[in-house]
């Protein structure tokens, strides 16, 4: 398989009313092969911790393939989002060393994310400005992964629950990874809104350097002590159990 042949084959057409703007963490593999020649070898081809024992080397690229099933006939290769057609997927994909006869029992296809403009339209409530009554969640404001999308819901749950009994609303602490979330998606000064991923990127900077691990799990340390600094304080134990019994 050679980027050439990923970038000249054949792609499902984009319709009239679809925008063809990608979210990096799924981008379809014959895009990353259009940035260039060694893109993909720094993605998700990237052979690390892989040694060639024929000679000791590190391989220029690989295919991970993830056993999906307990016989381990099937497998899964790892990181190839397309929009390829499915017989360009056949024919392109065969071309890897080792694939040339494999059978391919289910095909990629990407989905269409729908997502609301958050910064224009959202409060760190999740309530929609001008209509305080009328929540939103997860992946339609804006946020990647289910983790993500489970935790807005949450939140949504919450604040519904204590609009209801008039009291005031929740929007967890900055430095914890779904209010730092929350205030990207919801940031009204952010002009080309994309969706995002809760990260370590997202948090406030500490007040002092550190760096790789240690910088992690000081944030993370941070997150967990304000975070449960600000349940304690909004009682948000008690409003889950209250939500449990009216469900």
């Amino acid at each position: 398989m050679t980027g050439d042949a990923l970038v000249a084959a054949e792609k499902v057409p984009t319709r009239d009313f679809e925008r063809c703007i990608y979210f990096e963490g799924c981008m379809p593999i014959e895009e990353m092969a259009r940035r260039g020649p060694d893109t993909l070898a720094f993605g998700p081809m990237r052979p690390v911790g892989l040694v060639d024992p024929r000679d000791g080397k590190r391989p220029f690229a690989c295919v991970q393939l993830r056993q999906d099933d307990a016989d381990g006939r099937l497998f899964n290769m790892v990181g190839f989002q397309t929009k390829m057609t499915y017989p360009e997927q056949r024919r392109v994909f065969r071309m890897i060393p080792g694939l040339a006869k494999a059978e391919f029992v289910r095909l990629g296809s990407l989905h269409r994310n729908t997502f609301v403009n958050s910064p224009a339209l959202l409060l760190p409530t999740l309530q929609i400005n001008g209509r305080k009554r009328n929540f939103l969640a997860g992946q339609l404001v804006g946020v990647e992964g289910y983790v993500e999308s489970a935790a807005t819901g949450l939140l949504a749950g919450l604040n519904a629950w204590r609009l209801l009994r008039g009291e005031p609303l929740a929007t967890p602490p900055r430095t914890t990874a779904l209010g730092s979330l929350m205030a990207y998606v919801t940031h009204r000064a952010r002009k080309a809104f994309q969706p995002m991923n809760a990260n370590y990127g997202l948090f406030p900077p500490l007040g002092r350097p550190l760096h790789g691990r240690d910088k992690k799990l000081a944030l993370a340390g941070r997150a967990l002590e304000d975070l449960g600094r600000w349940s304690e304080r909004a009682r948000l134990l008690e409003d889950a159990a209250g939500c449990q019994s009216v469900a």
